[in-house]
Formats: C-alpha cells, structure tokens, sequence
C-alpha cells in the first residue's frame, strides 16, 4: 500500500494538483474545461505568494502522486463579513483515486487548519447536482445553509447553479 498522506502544496507539485483538478472537472460534467496553463499558473501563485497567511493549499498523496487538493481563504461572500469565516475554494480527488480517503484526509486537515487560525464558520459552494460531492460533506457535518448562486460558462453553455454548504468549526463534527 503506498505511503497517504497530506501536506500543503509544493512548488513541484503544481502541475500534479492541475491535472487532479482538470480530470475532477472533466468527470464532474462542469462545462467550460479551463485552460491547463492558466490553472497550472494560477496554483504556481497560490504557492509562491499567497494573499495572507489564511490562504492555503493542500494536497494529497499516494506515496510521491499527487491524488487531490483542497484550498482554504478567507470567506469572500458579502453576507459572510466576519472575520473568522473561512471557505473551501477547492476540495478535488482525481477520479481515479476516489474512494481511498484522501477526500476526508484534506478535509480533515483543512478544517484543522481553519480552526488554528480562529475561525468559526466555513462555507463551500457545490454544484447543485455534484449529489457525490454535497453528500460527502455532509456526512462532514456540513450542511445547505440556503445561500445560492448561478454562473454563467464564457463559453455560452448552460448556466451552473451552486449551493453553499456551512459547518460551525467551533463543533468537532467535521
């Protein structure tokens, strides 16, 4: 069995958590796939100089595979004004590596992240049919907390509907 763990994010490992990301988005049925250089850099940026000390990047892996990623900021949704509202930019398992736990493990260490830095509440945005993505966190302890939002792809396909989903980090149920 190879070696599973999660640690923040490595310059080197950029381009593994870019192909994680666009293959997830491939299989979520997501329209719009984004440009692999332009998530490649975006990540680069994330790593090499993030905003503050509250915007952060995991990753998952299998022995030296890069398997999934998860990335954590401070909440930006203008009904979330607190300064102890965290979010969930990013919690991805490549496709093929689904099913093993990394899932739970990035969570799990991003929540305990945010807890660290005092945060209290944590919210991330889900596609409203990602039924496999809203049902893993809340079986978290995450739940709907009736905010919601529609996006429209650049590339004129149909509009995406997004649920936000919130957990109350001060509760060990995540």
């Amino acid at each position: 069995m190879a070696d599973l763990s999660v640690r923040a994010c490595r310059l080197a490992d950029v381009s593994g958590l870019a192909q994680v990301q666009l293959r997830a988005w491939e299989d979520s049925g997501l329209p719009g796939r984004p440009d692999r250089s332009q998530v490649e850099r975006a990540w680069e940026r994330a790593v090499l100089a993030p905003p503050s000390p509250r915007h952060r990047v995991l990753v998952a892996l299998a022995g030296d595979v890069v398997t999934g990623g998860a990335a954590t900021v401070p909440a930006g949704d203008p009904d979330l004004h607190h300064p102890t509202d965290a979010e969930v930019v990013l919690l991805v398992v490549d496709p093929a590596h689904r099913r093993h736990g990394h899932g739970s493990r990035l969570l799990a260490a991003a929540v305990e992240l945010m807890r660290r830095d005092g945060d209290v509440l944590a919210v991330a945005w889900v596609p409203a049919r990602d039924d496999q993505t809203r049902q893993f966190l809340q079986s978290a302890g995450w739940g709907p907390d009736g905010a919601h939002r529609t996006t429209a792809p650049d590339d004129g396909s149909d509009a995406v509907r997004w649920l936000r989903l919130a957990t109350d980090l001060t509760e060990e149920t995540t």
